[in-house]
């Protein structure tokens, strides 16, 4: 493509078009079916001059200049409760499910690493006495220890607190690193299990594998499991970028993006509730079988919203991302 010779034969429309975007008066009927064909055909030019002859200069304002366009022809809309309702009933079930095929894998495999870790732990005391010295260890381990105190040396609203916001966090990291090729997600999850595999071989080789549980299980399984969906999620938008399918890698990854973002809010909401279980549940006075039956609640709730109202969204077509009507415009390549 001759750039210059493009720009003459089409400067004219993308002035006119931006004369009518700013008029100050309401257009009359031959003005608005004039604006929404320039529109269009601008939003053909912009694509053209991105995959023939990218100009930073001219796409950067021919994107404002369609973006203006698209504004004015579809108009404002602000986010309503109907948005929220959709949101959390379709768009963020059905990006779990979608993503299944990554995060399943993703936690079988994680686990399987934890309690090997655990087991290497717990079975080797050489191992454990790289960890810390003895005494540290009995501290650590014996009845009343700081493994048991942990989660009732502070104010059970405040600890629920800063546990939610350091998973969220974590998750938020899995996903948004995700894109440089995964990498960094396998580090994170690496570290999370690790640390599982610490506490589970110490307390096995202590004799107290029972109480381990009995103060994981209750809040672990559902926060484990949205660590899982987020470093799942994170590792399929790191190889969008390797293999993108059918789609422009931009494409492909401008949608997983947008899905990615929503998973992170809704995953913020379910970290929300592991982490109350955290700062309620397991320090509380309840029997073990009593905190861990919650805790599996808990779970079996999350996983049957995920596979009953993700999956029939899902089949329906949704997919997580954003309503067609809200993405960016993409128009077939005719001038």
């Amino acid at each position: 493509m001759d750039l210059d010779v493009f720009v003459s034969a089409h400067r004219a429309e993308w002035d006119r078009l931006e004369a009518l975007l700013r008029r100050q008066r309401r257009l009359n009927g031959a003005e608005a079916d004039e604006l929404v064909t320039l529109y269009q055909r601008t939003a053909t030019h912009l694509s053209l001059i991105q995959s023939s002859a990218p100009d930073p200069q001219l796409t950067g304002r021919l994107s404002q200049l369609v973006a203006r366009a698209r504004s004015a022809v579809t108009g404002t809309r602000r986010a309503s409760w109907r948005d929220v309702t959709r949101f959390l009933a379709h768009g963020f079930p059905a990006a779990v499910y979608k993503s299944r095929h990554w995060w399943v894998p993703t936690a079988l495999l994680s686990t399987a690493v934890a309690a090997l870790l655990g087991w290497w732990i717990g079975t080797h005391p050489e191992v454990q006495a790289s960890i810390a010295a003895p005494s540290e260890l009995r501290e650590l381990t014996r009845p009343g220890g700081q493994y048991e105190t942990y989660y009732s040396s502070h104010p059970a609203a405040s600890f629920a607190a800063q546990v939610w916001t350091n998973n969220a966090w974590a998750a938020a990291l899995c996903l948004i690193l995700g894109v440089f090729l995964g990498l960094p997600v396998i580090w994170i999850l690496f570290q999370n299990m690790l640390n599982l595999g610490i506490g589970f071989g110490l307390m096995s080789s202590a004799g107290r594998l029972d109480t381990f549980l009995g103060l994981v299980l209750p809040h672990g399984l559902l926060e484990l499991t949205a660590v899982f969906v987020a470093a799942g999620t994170g590792l399929r938008l790191g190889w969008t970028l390797i293999d993108p399918g059918p789609r422009t890698r931009r494409t492909a990854l401008a949608e997983e993006g947008r899905a990615a973002i929503g998973m992170a809010i809704g995953l913020a909401l379910v970290l929300f509730v592991s982490g109350a279980i955290e700062g309620f549940v397991t320090p509380s006075g309840l029997p073990t079988w009593a905190r861990i039956t919650i805790g599996v609640a808990a779970e079996l709730a999350f996983l049957a919203y995920v596979y009953v109202l993700g999956g029939r969204a899902a089949r329906a077509g949704d997919t997580g991302d954003v309503e067609a009507a809200e993405r960016s415009a993409t128009v077939p390549t005719a001038a």
